[in-house]
């Protein structure tokens, strides 16, 4: 009985033989293996050539020890000037986007301090470029180079980023540790990936293709050699690759890259709100039943988040129909949103949602020189910050080198969170508190994530 139902299940496998689709024609080859549909070689072959080194030579703030800062130190030990700035040399990576151009994106981290930009192709040819412009915020940077006769320019054709799937495949071409031309391969591994702290606006793509210093401003392809992204960073505890490297995607990358080309800058638009994220407590204290999204804890005057009527207290949780995970996405959705933009937000208040319509603005700028607060703040500028309440909302711009405010220890990029003691989130409130400070202005500082106390007497 068991040899007739194997005899019939045979018959009846080869019976079905000419039903079978055809076997799929083996893959065209060539005599050289490298040709062959296995390698990504002929892919890299038209990759390559667009992607560039960039060499970078500048000044840049040397280090000084607090103590030879201080005034009364240095006239009391003698001690002399020290130099404010140093010569320094970098190298990165950019890819060429527009040969006609001659337009190369890259990282703005890589040309932030750039006086000399020399680009190297993958040819060995050398040539000078220009800085159009740089956005700190996304660390995207634009650099153009002119092309001689004869020199012929490769660029990559940009890929829809908001296709991209966890486990595509990809590969990472740059110059890591000044090693030119370098790819390796790898997968997504996650995608959106945001609250790193190490740009203003995050949106990574993770990858597992290995990104070592010098990569950064270097390409992240599919396997069409189509540009997915800019490589910007790495998860390094030891320095070294681990397996965990971001790239900005290239959506946000052309947006920045059409804004930088236009007019130099990027010209974010402003929603006018102050956020932070929803913990159970405030959901409690609020009576939401939300489980994620950003509170409203200050509305700016005559914002737009005002003027649609938003209100302290309310909680947003999607913008166009896309939930919010708290106040760092909602930032980066708003902040990456063209001007005139009229994005749909859901809002639970006091227990019922509600849709509100704001239109995006331009960031309006609002600034004042130290001088106009106190003459110990003389020579230094500051501005009302567009970054993370928690970093500090008052931006030090400019602090000029022989002032009174250089001299109380206050440096470009610093960010006030508090004087005296009182947590600071809007230029006036900034400006109150300095007049109202009497002898001791005690600031608190974040410097590039590090905080500090400096207090300044009459």
């Amino acid at each position: 009985m068991r040899w007739s139902i194997q005899l019939a299940a045979l018959l009846l496998a080869l019976a079905s033989v000419g039903n079978l689709p055809a076997a799929p024609a083996p893959a065209a080859t060539s005599a050289n293996p490298s040709e062959r549909a296995y390698s990504l070689a002929p892919m890299l072959e038209g990759v390559l050539p667009a992607v560039v080194s960039i060499s970078v030579k500048g000044m840049m703030p040397a280090e000084q020890n607090p103590l030879l800062q201080d005034p009364f130190f240095r006239r009391f030990f003698g001690s002399p000037e020290m130099p404010q700035q140093r010569a320094f040399e970098a190298i990165g990576s950019g890819v060429i986007v527009d040969a006609d151009k001659g337009l190369i994106v890259t990282n703005a981290h890589i040309v932030e301090q750039a006086e000399e930009l020399t680009v190297t192709l993958g040819s060995g040819e050398q040539l000078t470029a220009k800085k159009l412009g740089s956005d700190p915020e996304t660390d995207i940077a634009v650099i153009k180079i002119d092309s001689p006769q004869g020199v012929q320019l490769t660029a990559l054709s940009w890929a829809d980023s908001s296709q991209l799937r966890v486990g595509d495949f990809v590969v990472a071409v740059g110059n890591p540790f000044g090693l030119e031309q370098t790819a390796t391969s790898g997968i997504i591994s996650a995608l959106g990936r945001t609250g790193l702290g190490i740009e203003g606006y995050e949106d990574f793509i993770q990858t597992d293709a290995s990104i070592n210093p010098g990569n950064s401003g270097g390409a992240l392809v599919n396997m069409s050699g189509e540009l997915i992204g800019i490589n910007t960073a790495i998860l390094a505890p030891s320095g070294g690759n681990i397996g965990i490297g971001f790239a900005i995607p290239s959506l946000l990358a052309q947006g920045v890259l059409k804004q930088l080309v236009e007019h130099g800058e990027v010209r974010r638009g402003q929603l006018g709100v102050v956020v932070q994220d929803l913990t159970p407590a405030l959901a409690q204290a609020l009576g939401t039943d939300a489980g994620k999204g950003a509170v409203v804890t200050q509305v700016l005057e005559d914002s737009p988040a005002a003027k649609a009527g938003l209100k302290v207290g309310d909680v947003i949780v999607s913008v166009d129909g896309q939930s919010i995970s708290g106040s760092g996405e909602l930032r980066n959705r708003i902040g990456l949103m063209t001007i005139g933009q009229k994005p749909e937000l859901q809002v639970n208040r006091d227990g019922k949602t509600v849709t509100v319509t704001p239109t995006i603005e331009q960031a309006r700028q609002q600034g004042v020189d130290g001088a106009q607060l106190d003459p110990r703040l003389e020579g230094a500028k500051f501005e009302f910050a567009t970054g993370r309440p928690q970093e500090g909302m008052i931006a030090v711009t400019e602090v000029d080198v022989d002032s009174p405010a250089y001299d109380a220890g206050l440096r470009a990029g610093d960010r006030i969170t508090s004087i005296n003691r009182h947590q600071i989130e809007s230029i006036s409130a900034f400006m109150a508190a300095v007049q109202q400070a009497g002898d001791t202005i005690l600031l608190g500082i974040n410097r590039h994530g590090t905080p500090l106390l400096i207090a300044i007497q009459r």
